[in-house]
């Protein structure tokens, strides 16, 4: 038995996960690897060669790592638990208008519930991942803090976790750089891994093409959604647009729409398959209500707290003061921020701890 304990490690078969593994394996942990199979494009009726961390080459990737330095690994398919709760939700958030973030809610609802579940089955104290964050205990609480990696934090993408999530969780990674890790990977032998590319795409959408995918699982969407209203700022109607489920906030290529100088979506309105456009200033927002918080750093947010805010993963974090409603938190920006889009993530910061984070309700 291992001085540390037994650890069940999330093993994507990337360079992150599987030097993440290797390095909790040489701290003395008695490691077992776990490949999670979320999607695969059989299911859907596509041809699509599967790509990142859902193919048959990862799998052995990983299984290959574990089995050269003696550990254990299994693959575990919840593509079930994946398909029923992150596509369902996926469709429904563009539906009513929204735009999903389902990487957030696959981590939140799916994957780290079921390593936990199964850590559990195979007695394991600790669940591990590759993420670039770090944890810490503070005042009775479970403390996430962004990667000392500024280009690779991924806490943004980790704000729902529970604390029974984080106080069992080791991440690594959170206190190196990417290009150390890739160090790492050829020191163990891994060349092909430390060159290997990264993929940013959702799993389970075929070349980043949403629409597409929004096509297939909805049976008649595009019929039942064509030639809807683009309109102004005033209501003035200025053109026909292909269907709301497919804009974005913020969205400027693509409209098919010649108006004599750029313009943006800045609102959709479901009820009555309506895109409204204006001038990237009316992108601007000075205010935002953000629901479902969960908390991380402290138990409530108080009246007039100070936090530094992002609305997207690669956005930079805004000063800001928060005000706790009934149920949700406003959110006031000492600058307008552009962009603000319904249905994605707000996370709030404290220097570089995670105090909360939330869903964009408006």
């Amino acid at each position: 038995m291992s001085k540390k304990g037994k650890i069940l490690v999330a093993m994507s078969g990337g360079i992150d996960s599987t030097v993440a593994a290797l390095m909790l394996n040489d701290e003395g942990y008695e490691v077992i690897g776990i490949t999670m199979k979320t999607w695969d494009y059989a299911t859907a009726g596509s041809s699509k060669k599967e790509t990142g961390c859902c193919n048959l080459d990862s799998f052995n990737d990983a299984r290959m790592a574990a089995v050269q330095h003696g550990f254990a690994h299994y693959v575990l398919d919840i593509r079930e638990e994946f398909g029923g709760a992150v596509i369902e939700n996926f469709v429904d958030e563009y539906l009513a208008g929204r735009t999903p973030n389902p990487c957030v809610m696959c981590n939140t609802h799916i994957k780290w519930n079921a390593l936990l579940k199964r850590a559990d089955a195979l007695d394991c104290e600790f669940i591990a991942t590759g993420h670039y964050v770090n944890v810490r205990p503070e005042n009775n609480r479970f403390v996430l803090s962004k990667g000392i990696d500024a280009t690779k934090d991924q806490s943004y993408v980790l704000w729902g976790l529970s604390q029974a999530c984080l106080g069992r969780s080791v991440y690594p990674l959170g206190n190196y750089h990417k290009t150390q890790i890739r160090q790492m990977a050829m020191d163990y032998g891994y060349p092909e891994l430390a060159k290997k590319s990264e993929s940013y795409e959702i799993c389970f959408v075929p070349d980043n093409d949403y629409r597409n995918f929004l096509r297939k699982k909805v049976t008649g969407l595009e019929e039942s959604v064509d030639g809807g209203n683009f309109v102004l700022q005033d209501g003035s109607i200025v053109g026909k647009h292909k269907g709301y489920p497919f804009y974005t906030i913020g969205q400027r290529k693509g409209l098919d729409i010649a108006m004599g100088r750029p313009m943006y979506v800045t609102g959709i309105l479901p009820e009555t398959n309506t895109v409204v456009l204006g001038d990237e200033i009316d992108l601007e927002r000075s205010e935002m209500a953000v629901s479902r918080i969960n908390m991380i750093k402290y138990d409530v947010i108080t009246d007039a707290m100070k936090a530094d805010v992002k609305i997207r993963y690669k956005s930079s974090p805004v000063p800001s003061i928060l005000t706790p409603e009934a149920g949700i938190v406003k959110v006031h920006f000492d600058t307008p921020v552009k962009g603000i889009a319904p249905g994605q993530s707000a996370v709030f910061y404290e220097g570089d701890d995670v105090v909360a984070g939330g869903i964009i309700l408006n």
